[in-house]
Protein backbone atom coordinates (compact mmCIF):
# COMPACT_ATOMS: atom_id res chain seq x y z
CA UNK A 1 0.00 0.00 0.00
CA UNK A 2 1.09 3.69 -0.70
CA UNK A 3 0.41 4.37 3.13
CA UNK A 4 2.95 2.10 4.32
CA UNK A 5 5.90 3.58 2.03
CA UNK A 6 5.31 7.59 3.41
CA UNK A 7 6.40 8.46 6.80
CA UNK A 8 4.47 10.47 9.60
CA UNK A 9 7.15 12.68 11.42
CA UNK A 10 6.40 15.40 14.31
CA UNK A 11 8.23 18.43 13.12
CA UNK A 12 8.85 22.35 13.93
CA UNK A 13 6.83 24.83 11.27
CA UNK A 14 8.09 28.49 11.93
CA UNK A 15 5.98 31.25 10.56
CA UNK A 16 7.87 34.53 11.45
CA UNK A 17 8.61 34.36 15.12
CA UNK A 18 6.29 32.33 15.89
CA UNK A 19 7.09 28.45 16.50
CA UNK A 20 4.71 25.14 16.38
CA UNK A 21 5.00 21.67 16.58
CA UNK A 22 3.04 19.90 13.59
CA UNK A 23 2.69 16.24 12.10
CA UNK A 24 4.54 16.20 8.26
CA UNK A 25 4.07 13.46 5.83
CA UNK A 26 7.90 12.43 3.93
CA UNK A 27 8.24 9.85 1.24
CA UNK A 28 10.68 6.97 1.82
CA UNK A 29 13.82 6.55 -0.51
CA UNK A 30 15.29 3.44 -0.38
CA UNK A 31 18.28 1.88 -2.69
CA UNK A 32 17.23 -0.45 -5.81
CA UNK A 33 19.94 -2.49 -6.78
CA UNK A 34 19.90 -3.95 -10.44
CA UNK A 35 21.25 -7.13 -11.19
CA UNK A 36 21.53 -8.41 -14.76
CA UNK A 37 22.46 -11.78 -15.95
CA UNK A 38 24.30 -12.63 -12.25
CA UNK A 39 26.06 -9.04 -12.43
CA UNK A 40 25.11 -6.35 -10.29
CA UNK A 41 24.66 -3.34 -12.44
CA UNK A 42 23.34 -0.63 -10.87
CA UNK A 43 21.74 1.07 -7.81
CA UNK A 44 18.99 3.65 -7.98
CA UNK A 45 17.92 5.94 -5.25
CA UNK A 46 13.60 5.81 -5.92
CA UNK A 47 10.43 5.33 -3.71
CA UNK A 48 10.14 1.49 -3.69
CA UNK A 49 7.27 0.97 -5.80
CA UNK A 50 6.76 -0.57 -9.41
CA UNK A 51 10.25 -2.23 -8.82
CA UNK A 52 9.84 -4.45 -11.30
CA UNK A 53 8.57 -1.87 -13.52
CA UNK A 54 11.18 0.43 -12.46
CA UNK A 55 14.00 -2.27 -13.64
CA UNK A 56 12.65 -3.05 -16.62
CA UNK A 57 11.83 0.70 -18.02
CA UNK A 58 15.89 1.37 -16.59
CA UNK A 59 16.91 -1.52 -18.98
CA UNK A 60 15.16 -0.39 -21.96
CA UNK A 61 16.06 3.07 -21.43
CA UNK A 62 19.64 2.32 -21.55
CA UNK A 63 19.54 0.34 -24.36
CA UNK A 64 20.15 -2.97 -23.03
CA UNK A 65 17.01 -4.91 -23.50
CA UNK A 66 14.98 -4.04 -26.97
CA UNK A 67 11.72 -5.48 -26.14
CA UNK A 68 9.68 -8.32 -23.65
CA UNK A 69 11.34 -11.22 -25.81
CA UNK A 70 14.64 -10.01 -24.31
CA UNK A 71 13.78 -11.04 -21.34
CA UNK A 72 13.95 -14.59 -19.95
CA UNK A 73 13.20 -14.38 -16.36
CA UNK A 74 12.38 -11.14 -13.40
CA UNK A 75 12.51 -11.89 -9.76
CA UNK A 76 11.67 -8.94 -7.39
CA UNK A 77 13.06 -9.37 -3.98
CA UNK A 78 11.10 -6.16 -2.61
CA UNK A 79 12.57 -7.01 1.24
CA UNK A 80 16.59 -6.25 0.12
CA UNK A 81 15.74 -3.97 -2.85
CA UNK A 82 17.16 -5.83 -5.37
CA UNK A 83 15.68 -6.76 -9.07
CA UNK A 84 17.10 -9.78 -11.03
CA UNK A 85 17.01 -9.79 -14.60
CA UNK A 86 18.06 -12.91 -17.12
CA UNK A 87 17.97 -12.13 -20.68
CA UNK A 88 17.54 -14.64 -23.51
CA UNK A 89 21.41 -13.46 -24.91
CA UNK A 90 23.77 -12.24 -22.20
CA UNK A 91 24.89 -9.16 -22.90
CA UNK A 92 28.57 -8.72 -22.24
CA UNK A 93 28.28 -5.20 -22.90
CA UNK A 94 26.32 -4.32 -19.43
CA UNK A 95 29.63 -5.47 -17.93
CA UNK A 96 31.40 -2.60 -19.55
CA UNK A 97 28.91 -0.61 -18.79
CA UNK A 98 29.19 -0.39 -15.13
CA UNK A 99 32.59 1.50 -15.15
CA UNK A 100 31.55 4.32 -17.44
CA UNK A 101 28.18 5.11 -16.08
CA UNK A 102 27.71 9.13 -15.31
CA UNK A 103 25.47 10.87 -12.96
CA UNK A 104 22.95 12.80 -14.82
CA UNK A 105 20.99 15.90 -13.63
CA UNK A 106 18.44 13.82 -12.48
CA UNK A 107 16.65 13.81 -9.05
CA UNK A 108 18.02 11.48 -6.75
CA UNK A 109 21.60 10.93 -8.22
CA UNK A 110 20.14 9.61 -11.39
CA UNK A 111 22.32 7.29 -13.66
CA UNK A 112 22.99 6.59 -17.28
CA UNK A 113 25.77 4.82 -19.05
CA UNK A 114 24.66 6.56 -22.34
CA UNK A 115 26.31 9.90 -23.94
CA UNK A 116 23.83 12.36 -24.06
CA UNK A 117 24.89 13.69 -27.91
CA UNK A 118 24.64 9.70 -28.97
CA UNK A 119 21.77 9.76 -31.55
CA UNK A 120 22.74 7.48 -34.20
CA UNK A 121 20.84 4.70 -33.02
CA UNK A 122 17.73 6.69 -32.56
CA UNK A 123 15.57 6.92 -35.06
CA UNK A 124 13.28 10.60 -36.00
CA UNK A 125 10.05 10.40 -34.51
CA UNK A 126 7.55 10.79 -37.47
CA UNK A 127 4.13 11.19 -35.96
CA UNK A 128 1.54 13.52 -37.20
CA UNK A 129 -0.20 13.41 -33.84
CA UNK A 130 -1.56 17.19 -33.04
CA UNK A 131 -2.97 18.45 -29.74
CA UNK A 132 -5.38 21.74 -29.55
CA UNK A 133 -4.14 24.04 -26.67
CA UNK A 134 -6.99 23.18 -24.50
CA UNK A 135 -6.08 19.56 -24.76
CA UNK A 136 -2.65 19.98 -23.30
CA UNK A 137 -4.24 21.88 -20.70
CA UNK A 138 -7.13 19.98 -19.46
CA UNK A 139 -4.28 16.95 -19.51
CA UNK A 140 -2.04 19.02 -17.43
CA UNK A 141 -5.04 19.39 -14.70
CA UNK A 142 -5.58 15.59 -14.63
CA UNK A 143 -2.21 15.22 -14.28
CA UNK A 144 -2.03 17.27 -11.59
CA UNK A 145 -5.10 15.91 -9.83
CA UNK A 146 -3.32 11.77 -10.14
CA UNK A 147 -0.30 13.46 -8.19
CA UNK A 148 -1.50 12.39 -4.83
CA UNK A 149 1.74 11.72 -2.66
CA UNK A 150 3.20 14.94 -4.37
CA UNK A 151 0.56 16.81 -2.78
CA UNK A 152 0.89 14.78 0.56
CA UNK A 153 4.73 14.71 0.60
CA UNK A 154 6.23 17.62 -2.07
CA UNK A 155 8.87 15.04 -2.31
CA UNK A 156 7.99 12.84 -5.78
CA UNK A 157 7.88 13.31 -9.63
CA UNK A 158 4.93 12.08 -11.71
CA UNK A 159 4.81 10.89 -14.76
CA UNK A 160 1.97 9.91 -17.10
CA UNK A 161 1.36 8.26 -20.37
CA UNK A 162 -1.42 10.03 -22.32
CA UNK A 163 -3.36 10.00 -25.30
CA UNK A 164 -5.24 13.52 -26.51
CA UNK A 165 -7.47 13.10 -23.87
CA UNK A 166 -6.78 11.02 -20.96
CA UNK A 167 -4.21 9.72 -18.60
CA UNK A 168 -3.78 6.17 -19.31
CA UNK A 169 -0.56 4.95 -16.89
CA UNK A 170 0.74 7.00 -13.79
CA UNK A 171 3.70 6.66 -11.48
CA UNK A 172 5.77 8.78 -9.00
CA UNK A 173 8.74 8.65 -7.84
CA UNK A 174 11.82 10.83 -6.11
CA UNK A 175 13.26 10.62 -9.25
CA UNK A 176 12.03 12.35 -12.55
CA UNK A 177 14.06 9.41 -14.56
CA UNK A 178 12.54 6.46 -12.03
CA UNK A 179 9.14 7.76 -12.79
CA UNK A 180 9.26 7.66 -16.42
CA UNK A 181 10.92 4.72 -16.87
CA UNK A 182 7.92 3.37 -14.60
CA UNK A 183 5.94 3.83 -17.23
CA UNK A 184 7.94 2.68 -19.87
CA UNK A 185 8.97 -0.58 -18.08
CA UNK A 186 5.31 -1.26 -17.75
CA UNK A 187 4.63 -0.56 -21.39
CA UNK A 188 7.16 -3.16 -22.40
CA UNK A 189 6.17 -5.74 -19.83
CA UNK A 190 2.13 -5.09 -20.91
CA UNK A 191 2.89 -4.85 -24.70
CA UNK A 192 1.25 -1.45 -24.37
CA UNK A 193 2.17 1.16 -27.39
CA UNK A 194 4.06 4.40 -27.27
CA UNK A 195 3.99 5.95 -30.13
CA UNK A 196 1.00 8.75 -31.32
CA UNK A 197 0.95 9.11 -27.85
CA UNK A 198 2.13 11.59 -25.05
CA UNK A 199 4.23 11.89 -22.05
CA UNK A 200 3.38 14.07 -19.75
CA UNK A 201 6.22 15.23 -16.63
CA UNK A 202 6.09 17.05 -13.34
CA UNK A 203 10.28 17.90 -14.33
CA UNK A 204 12.77 19.42 -16.15
CA UNK A 205 12.96 17.81 -19.87
CA UNK A 206 16.89 17.76 -20.65
CA UNK A 207 18.86 15.94 -22.35
CA UNK A 208 18.82 12.47 -21.17
CA UNK A 209 14.97 12.59 -20.49
CA UNK A 210 14.65 13.15 -24.66
CA UNK A 211 16.76 10.15 -25.61
CA UNK A 212 14.46 7.85 -23.28
CA UNK A 213 11.17 9.44 -24.94
CA UNK A 214 12.70 9.00 -28.67
CA UNK A 215 13.51 5.34 -27.93
CA UNK A 216 9.82 5.08 -27.09
CA UNK A 217 8.99 6.77 -30.31
CA UNK A 218 6.55 9.17 -28.38
CA UNK A 219 6.22 12.35 -30.29
CA UNK A 220 4.92 15.13 -27.64
CA UNK A 221 6.62 15.79 -23.89
CA UNK A 222 4.46 17.92 -21.60
CA UNK A 223 6.03 19.45 -19.03
CA UNK A 224 4.97 22.04 -16.19
CA UNK A 225 9.12 22.71 -15.66
CA UNK A 226 11.22 23.86 -18.49
CA UNK A 227 13.47 22.11 -20.98
CA UNK A 228 17.45 22.86 -21.15
CA UNK A 229 19.32 24.02 -24.01
CA UNK A 230 20.68 20.55 -25.26
CA UNK A 231 17.00 19.42 -24.52
CA UNK A 232 15.78 21.66 -26.57
CA UNK A 233 18.39 20.97 -29.58
CA UNK A 234 17.61 17.29 -29.67
CA UNK A 235 14.06 17.36 -29.81
CA UNK A 236 14.42 19.36 -32.86
CA UNK A 237 16.69 16.96 -34.38
CA UNK A 238 14.24 14.19 -33.33
CA UNK A 239 11.34 15.48 -34.14
CA UNK A 240 9.97 15.45 -30.64
CA UNK A 241 7.40 18.62 -29.42
CA UNK A 242 8.56 19.58 -26.15
CA UNK A 243 5.69 22.21 -24.53
CA UNK A 244 7.04 23.80 -21.56
CA UNK A 245 5.55 25.48 -18.41
CA UNK A 246 2.43 24.71 -18.85
CA UNK A 247 0.52 26.82 -15.93
CA UNK A 248 -3.21 27.24 -16.02
CA UNK A 249 -4.08 28.46 -20.10
CA UNK A 250 -0.48 29.11 -20.67
CA UNK A 251 2.36 27.23 -22.31
CA UNK A 252 5.82 27.29 -24.06
CA UNK A 253 6.38 25.37 -27.01
CA UNK A 254 9.88 25.02 -27.98
CA UNK A 255 10.36 22.38 -31.36
CA UNK A 256 7.78 21.54 -33.71
CA UNK A 257 5.09 23.44 -33.00
CA UNK A 258 3.29 22.58 -35.65
CA UNK A 259 1.47 20.00 -33.94
CA UNK A 260 -0.40 22.42 -31.57
CA UNK A 261 -3.03 23.43 -33.69
CA UNK A 262 -5.06 26.61 -32.75
CA UNK A 263 -8.56 26.57 -33.69
CA UNK A 264 -9.55 29.86 -35.76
Amino acid sequence: MLADKIEKLTIARFTGKEKSRIEDLVVWERPLTIILNNRELVTLLCWPTDQKFLAVGFLYSEGLIKNKDDIKKITVDEKRGVVRVKTEVDNELAGELVFSRFITSGCGRGTSFYSPFDVRDIARVESQIRLLPEEVFDLMKAFHRRSKVYRKTRGVHSAALCDARDILLFAEDIGRHNAIDKIFGQCLVENLPTDEHVLVTSGRISSEILLKVARKSIPIVISKSAPTDVGVKLADELGITIIGYVRGKRMNVYTHEWRVVVNE
